[in-house]
């Protein structure tokens, strides 16, 4: 009757690393989708092309929603102090790319203040010459309707505030709104959303 050969140290160690490596792998990629994804999925309402999550800056919200707050680089605050909508396709659904021009075109919303930032995909800044990351509530000029413009893209559009965006990568657009009126923060369905539409052919 043969005898099996006892595994050797050696063996078992690489055995249990590699378990090891296997488990936190598996971890961290749910932890991962947990913070990216999940909270954002949950308890969110989509206004044209932009979307907001009802949990972000509540006292409701889960731990899970908080650590995709942190993660996801958006400050938020209570919604009567702050709300946020985020934007990462245009009007037709189709994904947001730094090397295509876009419009962003609507009315004001009905907040104190409020700004439209452009970030790259993985949620800072773009290098944008003279610091033009931001339209907002005080650099808006509203045309003979009373409504704002601007333009995103890698080059400069005339006639039309610019927030550049160089390169090739996905572009996420965000919409905070300082001391929403009251019927908005009960409503933020209710919000008039601005438009985005591609300026040109993007290839």
């Amino acid at each position: 009757m043969s005898r099996q050969r006892p595994i050797g140290r050696g063996k078992r160690i690489a055995i249990g690393l590699a378990l090891y490596c296997s488990a936190v792998a598996v971890g961290l990629g749910s932890a991962w989708w947990i913070l990216k994804k999940a909270p954002w999925m949950n308890s969110t309402v989509e206004v044209g092309a932009w979307k907001t999550n009802l949990l972000a800056g509540s006292q409701d919200a889960d731990i899970y929603t908080r650590a995709a707050v942190a993660v996801n680089a958006l400050l938020a605050l209570d919604r009567s102090e702050t709300m946020y909508f985020i934007a990462n396709k245009d009007d037709s659904g189709a994904p947001l790319r730094s090397r295509c021009t876009y419009r962003v075109q609507g009315v004001v919303p009905k907040a104190r203040w409020w700004s439209i930032t452009a970030y790259a995909d993985d949620m800072f800044l773009f290098d944008a010459p003279m610091g033009h990351y931001s339209l907002n509530g005080s650099t808006a000029r509203l045309d003979q309707n009373g409504q704002f413009s601007l333009t995103t893209g890698p080059t400069e559009q005339p006639a039309t505030h610019w927030l550049p965006t160089p390169g090739d990568r996905g572009l996420v657009l965000t919409l905070r709104l300082y001391n929403p009126e009251q019927a908005l923060q009960a409503a933020p369905g209710s919000l008039v959303a601005p438009r985005i539409t591609p300026v040109g052919a993007c290839a």
